[in-house]
């Protein structure tokens, strides 16, 4: 969910050369697609939710890229135990200023349909963070 938000978040900041990939700390739904009640939400707010199969995360990609984000503590440990020392990851709350510090995104996976509504709340309340430190990674490449 958070990669088609921050696709159109980009697009509508008018942000180019930046690439955002989903892709899972486990091994869990590897080359399924997105979870029905996902691609529901997302279509009914707009976003695209299509052409999506799950992925597992793996130390190339976290080392290539400028910035990684997980949704929770755990995706984090979990990150930094396929990378260590990688500096390049954060929560995706802590782009979310009204967020208490330290905390997820809400995981719907187990509870009912509406608890992703929940999730791509706490996901567009990020965007604007995100987006501003994109911006602020794009100008430092331009400046090296």
């Amino acid at each position: 969910m958070a990669e088609r938000v921050a696709e159109r978040a980009a697009a509508e900041a008018g942000i180019t050369d930046v690439e955002f990939r989903s892709a899972a700390t486990s091994t869990e739904e590897l080359g399924e697609p997105m979870d029905l009640r996902a691609a529901s939400v997302l279509a009914r707010r707009g976003y695209r939710h299509d052409r999506h199969r799950a992925h597992q995360l793996n130390p190339e990609e976290i080392a290539t890229a400028d910035l990684v984000i997980g949704m929770e503590d755990i995706h984090i440990r979990k990150m930094l135990a396929m990378a260590p020392g990688s500096t390049n990851l954060s929560r995706l709350s802590d782009y979310d200023s009204s967020a208490d510090p330290g905390s997820g995104v809400p995981d719907p996976w187990y509870g009912s349909p509406a608890g992703f509504y929940d999730t791509l709340d706490a996901i567009e309340a990020a965007m604007p963070g995100i987006v501003d430190r994109i911006r602020q990674i794009q100008v430092a490449k331009a400046l090296r």
